[in-house]
């Protein structure tokens, strides 16, 4: 594997995507486990995040003590199924700023179509993180990162709950400084481009809409 993919096997999110995986997982108990499971992927994914350090009190006395920037950070959420992601996150790290990319895939040819892209002023000072619960093909987040690398942002990294060998394939050809960040690599994509064995369509689990 890829160094730049980590692949995250704390118990607690294993567990949580073994659960969302099973067919039977009703909508309510797939957007809480998303809602959980994004919680605990942040924590992995935030580990290496630039610190500085302020002056504080204490209750006792004067200290410097080091913080995160949370308002240097850029959820970059791939509609619609990202969404299902940015609540968890922004739960761990509230001061986040959120953007917004709009792709949809042409059914015919697979790949990613544009149609919104909306993100903060001054992103050469900000680290974005990319939320898209699925790199199946890969081909909507390489659109993605090809248009947030425009904006020029200090650092992309990318989050998904699933992918296999194909989509880090052509996402690494296309951008291999953006590391993958994701719980599991599956076995691979079946002849309409979904991962096998996968969990079925995210956003159809997270919004009920299948």
């Amino acid at each position: 594997m890829s160094r730049d993919v980590h692949v995250i096997d704390h118990p607690l999110v294993q567990h949580k995507l073994t659960l969302m995986r099973r067919k039977d997982t009703s909508t309510k108990s797939f957007r809480e486990l998303v809602h959980e499971l994004s919680a605990l992927l942040a924590y992995e994914i935030t580990r290496d995040m630039p610190m500085q350090e302020i002056e504080i009190e204490t209750p006792l006395e004067k200290m410097t003590s080091r913080v995160i920037d949370g308002k240097k950070v850029v959820l970059a959420s791939i509609l619609r199924a990202g969404n299902g992601f940015l609540d968890g996150m922004l739960q761990v790290i509230p001061g986040a700023r959120v953007g917004h990319i709009g792709l949809y895939r042409d059914p015919a040819t697979l790949k990613a179509v544009e149609y919104y892209f909306k993100m903060p002023q001054d992103m050469h000072e900000r680290d974005v993180i990319v939320l898209d619960p699925m790199l199946a093909t890969g081909n909507s987040a390489v659109a993605a990162v090809d248009r947030l690398k425009k904006t020029g942002p200090r650092s992309i990294r990318f989050v998904c709950l699933v992918t296999c060998p194909e989509g880090i394939m052509t996402f690494h050809d296309a951008h291999p400084d953006v590391p993958i960040y994701t719980p599991a690599v599956d076995r691979g994509l079946n002849e309409h481009g979904y991962i096998v064995p996968g969990l079925g369509d995210a956003g159809d689990r997270i919004f009920g809409t299948k």
